[in-house]
Order: structure tokens, then C-alpha cells, then sequence
């Protein structure tokens, strides 16, 4: 038994390093982002200045939410992953965007948590380039003024597929605990490299 804890502990390891690696490498040059039409009002280095501070926020919070998720696994599986994002995972981003001063969201047509559907018009836009797109990154800036920073959200190693995947890959326990805590859930039935949703930073 403490063989096959240490065996799956150090899997979950590896996992967490594969995907923090991925969330770092999704970084975009800026001469190949998508730039919206409405950011004729910003400077070069305004508009540099804003997707780089994007893109330093969001790789923060997925590593923060990966780190805590893949400690989470080890503990106690995809089943108590599935009771500790449910708890957890509002806090953790909350706390992430009063440390850097912005709102951030985590938004997906298919989404597992009510808090995370798609519902403005703007965020759908958004999501649509970037479901057309190889590229990570939409920046716009909106009629009021706000800025706004779009990065998708790829659904990047295996172990994901145990809370997100068909249901040949989520086991019977974990898939009856996200019918009971998600009702509604649509988060499933994705395969690896698929788009899973986005983050959206509110400076």
C-alpha cells in the first residue's frame, strides 16, 4: 500500500510539473495575438504592457489552482479533488485577483460551476475567436474604457480526463459527486488538447 501511494504520488508530481510546463509555453509573441479593433486607443506599449501583465497574471492563477488540485489528488484522489475545487476553487481565484488588484474569471461554454458560464456578449465573442484560433490570447478594450485579457484554458495531461473526460475515464464515485454538487454540470467529454474554456482578466 505505502508502494502504490508513493508511485501515485510521485505520478501526480509529474503531472503538476507537465502542466505548469504547458501553462508556460501557451505564452504568445505579442505580433502574433489576436488584437481586437478596439484598442485603436492604446499605445504599443500600452497594448505590450497589458498582455504581458495578462499573461503573467493568468499563468499565476493556473499554477496556484494546478498546485492546490494536484495536492488535492494525492490526498484523496479525483474524488476529493472534485469536493475541494468545489469548495475551493471561487477562493483561490478571488484570492489571486485581490493580490494582483483585477478580476479574474474562469469562463467555458461547457462549463461545471454556474459561476463560470459564458453569458456576456463580449466573452462569447471572445471565446469564439479563440475556439478559431491556434493562438492563446484575445485583448480588447471594451466602450467604457475597461481592459480586458482573454487566455484559453486546453485540457493539457491524462490525469485531467479523471474529473473531465467520458465516462470511461471518470470513475463511478467522482462521476456521482459531480452530479451531486453539479447538477447542470457540462464539463465532460473532453479529449486531450481540446479547449476547455478561458480566463479573463479585468484590469
Amino acid at each position: 500500500m505505502k508502494k502504490l501511494s508513493k508511485v501515485w504520488g510521485i505520478f501526480v508530481l509529474l503531472t503538476f510539473v507537465g502542466l505548469s510546463f504547458l501553462s508556460c509555453t501557451e505564452n504568445t509573441h505579442e505580433e502574433e495575438t489576436l488584437i481586437s479593433e478596439q484598442t485603436e486607443t492604446l499605445s504599443q506599449d500600452e497594448i505590450k504592457h497589458y498582455l504581458h501583465l495578462g499573461d503573467s497574471i493568468s499563468t499565476h492563477m493556473q499554477k496556484t489552482l494546478l498546485e492546490n488540485v494536484s495536492q488535492a489528488m494525492q490526498k484523496g484522489g479525483s474524488d476529493y479533488a472534485v469536493e475541494f475545487c468545489n469548495i475551493q476553487a471561487i477562493p483561490l481565484t478571488d484570492s489571486i485577483s485581490n493580490m494582483h488588484h483585477v478580476s479574474i474569471q474562469r469562463l467555458s461554454d461547457k462549463n461545471r460551476n454556474p459561476n463560470n458560464v459564458l453569458a456576456l456578449e463580449e466573452d462569447l465573442s471572445a471565446f469564439e475567436k479563440l475556439k478559431d484560433s491556434t493562438l492563446p490570447v484575445d485583448f480588447i478594450q471594451n466602450n467604457m474604457g475597461e481592459i480586458t485579457y482573454y487566455k484559453s484554458i486546453k485540457l493539457g495531461m491524462p490525469t485531467c480526463l479523471k474529473c473531465h473526460g467520458g465516462k470511461e475515464d471518470i470513475s463511478e464515485s467522482t462521476l456521482a459527486i459531480i452530479q451531486d454538487k453539479y447538477p447542470n454540470d457540462k464539463a465532460i467529454e473532453y479529449q486531450i488538447g481540446e479547449l476547455r474554456g478561458m480566463w479573463k482578466i479585468k484590469f
